[in-house]
């Protein structure tokens, strides 16, 4: 079994150690917090053994009444690999604590690419981590990006992607984010840092990438141009994408017209935190003009990074390939609302 530790039992870390306690290959050992908030009862609750992230701190924990088995040292010394889940910028510096324990770590999408040894999408490059000691999940977005791209450029290939996204002010708990009614180009100028950052994963695609920020906390979405070398019909490209686990046609039956409508969908499914880790692409939005092909996507930001980083323990320790990996863990979490439609 692979001995699994998160640091940082947030947005993303709380799903990660859920997701990879249900994997049958895998045990996670332990999570750390700076905090004893409900997150951290939560934690215990689950049964999982609590760290504290930060030694001064740790008294808060006892006067909180949470029990909590060492600090987080020892957590990663007891591991075969770590996932750093904390906050922008707090990965680079817990970087030296993993190297003096030689425990690789898995990093999130805010931390600076030059942080790691390869950036890293189950579908698009999961060979460039294996053997890695740094390796940084991509961001929602730039996962959504990449397992958008990948199949089209396998199958058709992409002379430009132009993709303009329209981004949540914050995640649901997010209380101090913006805006709270307006609407703002972010950034004023080309490029959005998302096109760069889908370079880390595909370096010769030539893309352009724009945003917008609006006052919402569900989901992203994407309006997506690709130019391709080859040109196929619409109706090719929606069979080539429904054959991906990880993308999910929404069918105009369904009557889902936003992020709104997903959401209770995934509710409705019996998602755990109402979670969609699939891209959800609008299947009548599908549609070619000449060499174009248009769409629209929606990414969920708080869960569709949580495959990726099962995927990536594996990738690094090298104990699975791609195509078996990605498998497991599907089968595992229950990835793929298109199974229930077909």
């Amino acid at each position: 079994m692979i001995q699994v530790a998160v640091n940082g039992y947030g947005t993303i870390g709380k799903r990660v150690a859920d997701a990879v306690t249900a994997q049958p290959d895998m045990e996670l050992v332990g999570v750390a917090k700076t905090s004893p908030n409900h997150e951290a009862e939560t934690a215990v609750e689950r049964g999982y053994p609590l760290y504290a992230a930060v030694a001064d701190r740790r008294p808060l924990f006892d006067e909180a009444g949470i029990d909590v088995a060492g600090p987080v040292e020892t957590l990663v010394e007891q591991a075969d690999i770590v996932v750093d889940a904390t906050p922008s910028g707090i990965g680079a510096e817990n970087k030296s604590m993993y190297d003096a324990h030689d425990t690789p770590a898995l990093y999130q999408g805010g931390e600076a690419a030059d942080l790691v040894d390869a950036s890293f999408n189950a579908r698009a490059n999961y060979a460039e981590a294996e053997a890695a000691d740094h390796v940084r999940v991509v961001s929602c977005n730039t996962t959504g990006l990449s397992r958008l791209l990948a199949p089209l450029q396998e199958a058709y290939g992409v002379k430009k992607a132009r993709v303009t996204l329209v981004r949540r002010g914050g995640d649901p708990g997010q209380t101090g984010r913006g805006p709270i009614d307006d609407i703002l180009p972010d950034p004023v100028t080309l490029p959005s840092h998302h096109g760069p950052d889908v370079n880390t994963i595909f370096p010769d695609v030539n893309i352009d990438t724009l945003g917008l920020k609006v006052p919402a906390t569900l989901m992203h979405t994407h309006s997506v141009n690709i130019q391709l070398q080859e040109t196929p019909d619409a109706d090719a490209v929606r069979d080539r994408l429904a054959d991906e686990d990880r993308l999910f046609l929404i069918p105009p039956e369904y009557d889902i017209d936003g992020a709104g409508k997903l959401k209770e969908f995934a509710m409705d499914r019996g998602r755990p935190r109402a979670d969609i880790w699939e891209n959800c692409i609008w299947r009548e939005s599908i549609s070619i003009e000449d060499d174009d092909l248009y769409l629209f996507q929606a990414i969920h930001q708080e869960s569709d990074v949580v495959p990726e980083n099962v995927d990536a323990i594996r990738a690094v320790l090298g104990t699975a390939d791609r195509a078996e990996s990605m498998a497991r863990t599907d089968e595992a979490l229950g990835v793929g609302f298109q199974r229930t439609h077909d």
